[in-house]
């Protein structure tokens, strides 16, 4: 039996870093990775894939040149598959390929095969041949990440009815879809068939798209894709689903039939944990099918440490990462990364993109904090107006007492990009004075930073009046 210091499960985000972490610093570190392909659902079927297929959508639908120029481009003649999915897949080619360097210039050892714990130290790994090779870790790393949530009474065919793996797979792009489920992953995909001219129904059994978002971005982007074309149906639940010869035929709780050529069920996942033989290590799942740990990302047996999507939420390749290093400097010991930074960035890529870092106004008022808001939005923004992201706000949300910076909001292109600024702001403690002080240049949507400021400040005026 061979040992090492760490032995890493799954080579998506939170196992390459933590086992890079490790290797850094001079462990023996060995990674096994049950698929062909490195890179977990982050690479492979998640992040990477939908993003890029996001940009292809809006390159084949001329959807920002609708904006710019107001013409009502159509979906270019002819668009294969393939071709809709040529540059998803070089990016996905290439992002495996950095990976497997990094991996080797960390001499981390790479074995590909299905890892089944013996005892809490031992795993063995099952390759594709049936030969098994045993190792011992001094410290083991589970990532194994997330698979989709397959209800049994749901007809997948990954040809008509798919989930948000298998929908990578389709074979043509249909005229029409049904989407079950408005969180991230439903909300994405729907977002992006809309724009390729898709025929798409969204149901949700909620009252509102992204409910953990602020509820008025969650209603601007409702606003948005409906004008596009999707059509959203609240507070109501698929009672069957069957195929058909032209599609799929689905029958909702409120008594509604509703059929497509494709139906996509976006509604939850689960720790991809099966065949792990977790008893083994004396390890269980919580009823949402993943394991807990700790602040450390430490499971209760202490030399077994879990990351990234297997632990549940937020399940944003950006945590995962961070996860994972900052599992393996506390397992070890470095006297490097300690802890996740306190603001985390939520971003989805829908159209247009979101992002967001800490509260909201439902937030502040469900902890009863007082706050105040300042918005901008892109229509009155020079660059804004350059790019046609006439839909775009950025939202400040702030203490009235100091003006200490308590959230930010933003819907619109580049918003993924835009809230690191506000993340520094929050992290650091600071004020909307930050924003109202700092010089940007011009014309940039950064500017919208300074003009919520301004904004908010005007509301503090009229927010003191009303308590004096």
């Amino acid at each position: 039996m061979e040992t090492f210091d760490l032995v890493v499960i799954g080579s998506g985000p939170a196992g390459e870093k933590g086992a890079a972490q490790a290797a850094y610093f001079g462990k023996r570190v060995a990674l096994i990775e049950r698929r062909e392909v490195l890179g977990g659902a982050g690479v492979n079927t998640g992040t990477v894939p939908s993003k890029t297929l996001r940009e292809s959508a809006l390159y084949f639908s001329g959807l920002r040149q609708r904006g710019l120029y107001g013409i009502d481009y159509s979906l270019r003649e002819g668009l294969t598959v393939q071709g809709f999915m040529h540059r998803k897949d070089a990016v996905v080619s290439a992002e495996r390929i950095k990976i497997a360097a990094n991996l080797a210039a960390h001499k981390i050892e790479l074995i590909y095969g299905a890892a089944k714990f013996e005892d809490p130290h031992t795993i063995t790994a099952i390759d594709s041949r049936g030969a098994a090779r045993s190792l011992r870790g001094e410290v083991i790393l589970i990532a194994t990440g997330s698979k989709p949530h397959r209800p049994p009474e749901i007809p997948f065919d990954d040809k008509t009815v798919f989930d948000s793996d298998s929908i990578l797979a389709m074979d043509r792009i249909p005229k029409s879809m049904i989407v079950v489920g408005g969180g991230v992953i439903g909300c994405e995909y729907a977002s992006i068939f809309t724009a390729m001219g898709v025929a798409v129904t969204l149901i949700d059994g909620r009252e509102r798209l992204l409910p953990f978002l602020d509820a008025e971005i969650s209603e601007r982007l409702r606003e948005h894709l409906a004008s596009l074309g999707l059509t959203v149906i609240f507070q109501d639940r698929p009672k069957s689903t069957e195929r058909t010869p032209t599609g799929v035929r689905m029958k909702l709780t409120s008594g509604k039939s509703l059929q497509a050529e494709t139906a996509l069920f976006a509604a939850g996942r689960r720790g991809a944990v099966e065949d792990l033989w977790l008893e083994k290590a004396g390890l269980t799942i919580n009823p949402r099918g993943n394991i807990d740990v700790n602040d450390h990302y430490q499971t209760h047996v202490r030399h077994i440490y879990a990351a990234g999507d297997v632990i549940g939420f937020p399940a944003l390749a950006s945590t995962s990462m961070e996860q994972g290093r900052v599992a393996m400097c506390h397992a070890f010991g470095f006297p490097y990364k300690q802890r996740l930074a306190s603001q985390l960035p939520m971003g989805i890529y829908t159209i247009p993109e979101i992002s967001a870092a800490g509260e909201t106004e439902e937030s502040c008022e469900i902890r009863k904090i007082p706050y105040v808001v300042g918005r901008a939005k892109y229509v009155n923004n020079a660059r804004g107006q350059i790019i046609g992201g006439d839909s775009g706000i950025l939202k400040l949300i702030f203490r009235p007492e100091n003006k200490q910076l308590l959230g930010v909001q933003i819907l619109g292109e580049n918003a993924t990009e835009l809230i690191h600024l506000g993340m520094v702001v929050l992290e650091s403690g600071g004020t909307i004075d930050t924003f109202i002080e700092l010089v940007f240049n011009f014309p940039t949507l950064s500017e919208l930073y300074k003009y919520a400021a301004y904004d908010g400040l005007g509301n503090l005026a009229g927010h003191k009046l009303r308590e004096g």
